[in-house]
């Protein structure tokens, strides 16, 4: 770094090092700087010095620092108060709030010595004229700290009874404290209110609204406001997460992830801050710190991971379990010292009530990427087989009516059987029924053990089950692949269990069961064949596809022949011939009749939901849903989709749930109702998540949640999503134009936020891949944001040949407007560099000329219209541009020559809206009056004069009365009215 040799380049330096990050690098700068004023020998040089000092270690962890530049300060007021200007002046008792809280944050300094800094506090703003507010909001803090809460009340009602001066902390900080006490007290509606201005924006700070969007957590949980608390936490930890300052806010996101579900996102924010759990500079801070942290890790330990590895102090590995001893000891050890400090015992009560909290939520999906700890497996239960008292008869009348009865679970139910069975001699039929359920568990790989059930089936004396049985062993050899053996297994059973119904002796469940295997194997067949391919692979060839799909529907309409006038009387011949709808609905599919197929579809899932199966609706109400949305029916689709979450309930298992919603998702969106598709897709991410989806389907969620936060302009939140997205979506798994989709609405959020150069970054990274694009509009357009963001950043040159990429791909695809406003973007910037006045009037010569030539080529009048509106607006940026290059000296002949063209553009540009008549009124009077400013400044009053007297009329019988145009009338009008003004009284 340079030597600093006068006092301006040391008030330069301070302003860079005032816009560093937070931390101890930033801090030691100050203190080299403070030596750099001592050498100059101006008082005033080291009275700004300190103050710069005093400002750094305020923002960072090392607080308690600040004790020794302020004593130095005041002591320097006292012995020459003439050294000081009014800005310091005002400065050095601003910062005497900051030292109050700072000595109530270091429990070393005796409350006795802060009580008297009080007194001096408030002596030394009566003296200098300033309202108690400030000093009353400081002994409240103090009351409250050592928990006299009588005192606090008092101190309260005063701070807010006393007159708000310049000394008073800004509204943001001062609603924030009172909000603050508020929900302390228990008032959590109360605060919540006194926050609502800072939350939304009305008022905000350095530190505002992180602190009020941390508070707001708990309070927001408390009261089941949790769309709220959810949002508060995506935007506040944004906020905070790169201020070192904020340890307590950053506390307050750990201990909502500890109460909400979402212990893993709790852990990735620890270890994203490892210096929290040793940083000393504040020692409230790190107690509020190691409070969360201890609240965190006794969650996990009660979730059983209490041997899990978690982020730390550095220096060693730590488990959960251990972990949560040593935050609780540190937050107690603090806490104590507090208490000693104050002669209460206040701050540990609070401290120990924080760390015993219990969730407030099961969980809340947060819409960001988190895997959700797994605790490990339970130990195995004793069973009563294990004690030698065996409970089977019990176990089995269970397990036999859920299946008899077709509930959720009868395959674990016959589990717990099997285990409990296990050294137990059973019947035949208790091993076939043992057997048969444990075989529906394994899918294709059952064939075995359903045939052994068949043999268990047939010694029981059951051959009707033990066909039906065999009959589920060749069905699932169809699901392994091998129709064809398949058809030929099922045979033998098809016939027999005929011959045994029509003789009696065996039942119509067993024969339903049988007929429906093969009706399933022909659907499968006929599946292959519709696509001429797979399963049943030259079934088409061999039979003919109208052959295959006719002998399937016929075995499907034989089941419902059997059951249709027995299902009322059984719920399994119910769900039969609810199935037999829906295999119907696949083959009119296949056939291409999809309005018979939808039909179908409708009444299997009507018929499960009538038979008391709703869960079995499901499958078919979210075929049905592709099926309508296929044919163009979203409404249709939107009801299927509803219905099957619906109908699926709990027993929705997590893949099918987050697949809905987000199918769901997609169709509310895309009909505009973008705040119940961010509520759809935010399920889609969290059910993903839970069915171990996160980094596929959870991806996509989440990039469409990110989409739809961003479309209600919640930039913070849908940053967050997006940028959790990111890294699981993939070329492979996701394509392109999702991952290019996703950098775009991450630039454009980030942009929002005022984060430009990461802006610029996730546009230019979007643009590199859509580069490789066939269509290159998207590259293109990309490019010419990445430009804009370049140049709010500050980055010109930079800008300059984004723009320009942007510009020649404009040219190529033909696009005049692309072309003409990148070509005007790359003259301001041209502007801004030294003797660029040259090169952006070039710049802005050739927009006019592409303008020109584009309105002369146009094909139609539209498009004419539309080179004609481009070409005023190009006019009048020249006119802008010139006159920002000209120097104020009106005397000055070169910039009188300028001012004199920039007023010959925007005359052009006031003559070129005119030929559009009134679409372009408002565009024409701001020329106009534009033109007349200039005429000002040439030192023609009367021409302004008339100029403005040409907008007032030109809007004599023009109201504004429509909401888009009513402001820029009275804008309008306004403008024209101060100029009349202006250029009368010269």
């Amino acid at each position: 770094m340079s030597e600093i040799t006068d006092f301006d380049a040391l008030r330069r330096a301070m302003a860079e090092n005032s816009g560093q990050p937070e931390g101890p690098a930033r801090n030691a700068r100050a203190e080299e700087l403070l030596t750099a004023a001592e050498k100059l020998n101006i008082p005033l040089a080291v009275i700004e010095a300190l103050g710069h000092q005093l400002k750094v270690y305020n923002y960072s962890s090392e607080k308690g620092k600040m004790f020794v530049p302020f004593a130095r300060l005041l002591r320097m007021w006292d012995e020459h108060p003439e050294d000081f200007d009014e800005y310091e002046t005002h400065s050095l008792h601003w910062v005497f709030k900051w030292v109050s809280s700072g000595m109530l944050d270091q429990p070393h300094i005796p409350l006795a010595s802060i009580e008297k800094w009080l007194g001096e506090m408030e002596h030394r703003y009566r003296l200098a004229g300033h309202s108690e507010r400030a000093v009353r909001s400081a002994e409240h803090s103090v009351a409250a700290h050592v928990g006299d809460l009588a005192r606090a009340e008092r101190a309260y009602a005063a701070w807010l009874a006393a007159d708000r001066d310049g000394m008073a902390d800004c509204h943001a900080c001062e609603l924030h404290g009172q909000g603050w006490w508020h929900a302390e007290r228990g008032r959590d509606a109360e605060a919540l209110e006194l926050w609502r201005p800072v939350l939304e924006g009305e008022y905000a700070c350095a530190h505002e609204p992180h602190t009020a969007l941390a508070s707001s957590l708990v309070p927001l949980l408390r009261l089941g406001r949790l769309d709220e608390a959810r949002a508060n936490h995506l935007r506040g930890f944004r906020l905070v997460r790169a201020m070192e300052s904020m340890r307590g806010a950053y506390a307050e996101h750990v201990e909502f992830c500890a109460l909400t579900g979402n212990e893993a996102r709790g852990l990735e924010l620890l270890a994203e801050r490892p210096a929290y759990f040793t940083d000393d500079g504040q020692p409230q801070s790190k107690l509020e710190f190691m409070s969360v942290v201890a609240l965190l890790m006794d969650r996990l330990t009660g979730l059983g991971l209490g041997d899990r590895r978690v982020p730390g102090p550095a220096g060693r590995e730590w488990t959960a379990r251990e972990l949560a001893a040593h935050a609780r000891a540190q937050a107690l050890a603090l806490a104590a010292r507090f208490d000693e400090r104050n002669g209460t015992t206040y701050v540990s009560e609070r401290a120990r009530a924080r760390m015993e909290q219990r969730p407030l939520v099961e969980r809340l999906p947060l819409g960001v990427r988190s895997v959700r700890p797994v605790p490990p497996p339970a130990p195995p239960v004793v069973t009563a087989a294990a004690t030698g008292q065996p409970d089977l008869p019990a176990l089995l009348a269970e397990a036999r009516r859920l299946s008899d009865n077709l509930r959720p679970g009868a395959v674990e139910a016959w589990a717990a059987v099997a285990e409990a069975a296990e050294g137990v001699e059973l019947d035949p039929r208790d091993r076939a029924e043992i057997a048969d359920h444990e075989a529906m568990g394994l899918g294709p790989d059952g064939a075995a053990l359903f045939e052994r059930a068949a043999r268990l089936y047939a010694a029981a004396g059951d051959p009707g089950e033990a066909l039906a049985a065999r009959a589920r062993a060749a069905y699932v050899r169809a699901l392994a692949g091998d129709v064809d053996a398949a058809l030929t297994a099922v045979s033998g059973p098809y016939d027999e269990i005929l011959a045994l119904y029509a003789t009696g002796d065996t039942g119509i469940r067993q024969t339903a069961s049988v007929l429906m295997a093969r009706a399933r194997i022909l659907l499968r067949r006929a599946h292959g064949a519709g696509a001429g391919e797979g399963l049943a692979e030259g079934a088409a060839e061999r039979y003919g596809t109208e052959a295959v799909l006719g002998e399937a529907e016929a075995a499907v309409r034989e089941v419902i022949a059997l059951v249709g006038g027995r299902a009322g009387e059984d719920v399994r011949l119910a769900a039969r011939g609810a199935e037999a709808q829906a295999m119907l609905a696949e083959l009119a599919g296949l056939g291409g009749d999809l309005e018979t197929a939808a039909g179908l579809f409708a009444r299997g899932a009507a018929a499960f939901v009538a038979a008391g199966l709703p869960w079995f609706a499901v499958e078919y109400e979210a075929r049905l849903a592709s099926l309508a949305h296929h044919v163009g029916d979203m409404a249709e689709a939107e009801r299927a989709l509803r219905a099957a979450l619906e109908h699926g309930g709990a027993h929705l298992e997590a893949p099918g749930r987050a697949q809905l919603h987000l199918q769901l998702a997609e169709l509310v969106g895309g009909r505009g109702e973008v705040a119940e598709a961010a509520r759809h897709a935010l399920e889609a991410a969290h059910w993903a998540d839970e069915a171990g989806e996160g980094a596929t389907l959870g991806a996509w969620a989440r990039q469409q949640l990110g989409g739809f936060l961003l479309r209600q302009g919640r930039w913070a939140e849908a940053a967050e999503v997006l940028e959790s997205a990111l890294p699981d979506l993939t070329a492979e798994t996701h394509g392109d134009g999702a991952i290019v989709q996703t950098q775009w609405w991450l630039g454009d959020c980030l942009s929002e936020l005022g984060e430009h150069r990461a802006a610029a970054e996730r546009r230019l990274q979007a643009a590199e891949i859509a580069r490789h694009w066939p269509e290159q509009h998207d590259h293109a357009t990309l490019a010419h944001l990445a430009g804009e963001s370049l140049g709010q950043a500050g980055l010109a040159d930079e800008a300059g040949r984004a723009y320009a990429r942007a510009g020649d791909l404009w040219r190529e695809l033909g696009n005049v407007q692309g072309l003409v406003r990148s070509l005007r973007a790359r003259a301001w910037l041209a502007l801004r560099a030294q003797d660029g006045l040259e090169e952006a009037r070039a710049l802005m010569a050739d927009a006019v000329r592409e303008c020109e030539a584009a309105r002369d080529t146009a094909a139609d009048a539209e498009s004419r219209q539309q080179f004609v509106a481009e070409l005023g607006h190009s006019h009048r940026q020249f006119g802008d541009l010139l006159a920002r290059s000209g120097s104020d000296d009106a005397d000055d002949a070169s910039a009188r020559a300028v001012f004199e063209e920039a007023l010959s553009q925007v005359l052009r540009s006031a003559e070129v809206f005119a030929s559009l008549g009134d679409a372009a009124l408002h565009s024409r009077t701001g020329a106009e009056l534009a033109a007349g400013w200039l005429e000002a400044d040439l030192g023609r009053p009367a021409d302004a004069v008339a100029r403005a007297r040409a907008v007032l009329a030109a809007y004599g019988g023009h109201d504004g009365a429509e909401a888009d145009d009513g402001d820029a009338v009275r804008a309008r009008r306004a403008e024209a009215e101060q100029m009349l003004r202006l250029a009368t009284d010269d």
